[in-house]
């Protein structure tokens, strides 16, 4: 590798919205985030299901599946 042309490598802390944080390796120092793992719809389970059932009806009406 060449030298003085990399970014400097860290362990940056981050710190979420939710109040979690971790460590992860960033060129920066500090990382603020506003969603997480620990926060995310996804990943919690409280993922709103009604809005996709309402497009696959949309996409089975359109098409004539039944």
């Amino acid at each position: 590798m060449k030298e003085g042309i990399h970014p400097n490598y860290y362990q940056a802390k981050v710190v979420c919205n939710c109040g979690n944080e971790f460590v992860t390796g960033s060129t920066k120092k500090d990382i603020h985030v506003e969603v997480c793992s620990k926060c995310h719809s996804f990943y919690t389970g409280q993922q709103k299901a009604a809005a996709a059932r309402g497009r696959i009806d949309k996409f089975n009406r359109k098409y004539g599946i039944q």
